[in-house]
């Protein structure tokens, strides 16, 4: 992502911290629920990427389950509010979905993204990066916006 989705998201990061998690009906009745509801309700051991972690909601629930996370996102003030969030229970870096990631091949059992690639140009590159660092038996869940949602 370049710089101007960055300052976005920074603008973000209170929002997304203090608000989102109850305010947001879409997040807290719909797309949550169902991407928890697809999750294994165990990772107990997994090594999880949250990809576009915003400000840690997802990385707090995996942890409840067990699972070892690492979550990365664009914007440095996400990336801060995510790890306030967890409170040093997960590795959390500021990194763009758009570069290579920074993890040996075979790193992941799970990639989770939520309501982030849309924000991207080009899907190819990061779904090679995923599909490099995601182990071979590993699942890959994300979710989109609506298609008629401009972003």
């Amino acid at each position: 992502m370049k710089s101007a989705a960055r300052d976005f998201f920074d603008k973000l990061a209170d929002t997304y911290q203090n608000d989102v998690d109850k305010a947001s009906p879409y997040n807290a009745y719909y797309e949550r629920p169902a991407m928890m509801a697809a999750l294994p309700a165990e990772l107990q051991g997994k090594k999880v990427l949250d990809a576009g972690c915003a400000a840690g909601w997802y990385a707090a629930q995996l942890l409840l389950r067990g699972a070892e996370v690492t979550e990365i996102d664009v914007s440095p003030k996400m990336v801060k509010a995510a790890a306030q969030r967890v409170e040093g229970a997960a590795t959390v870096l500021c990194h763009d979905l758009a570069e290579s990631l920074p993890f040996a091949d075979d790193s992941f059992d799970v990639i989770v993204s939520s309501l982030t690639l849309h924000y991207l140009r080009d899907w190819d590159a990061t779904f090679q990066e995923f599909n490099r660092v995601l182990k071979a038996d590993g699942v890959f869940l994300f979710s989109v916006h609506h298609p008629f949602i401009a972003v």
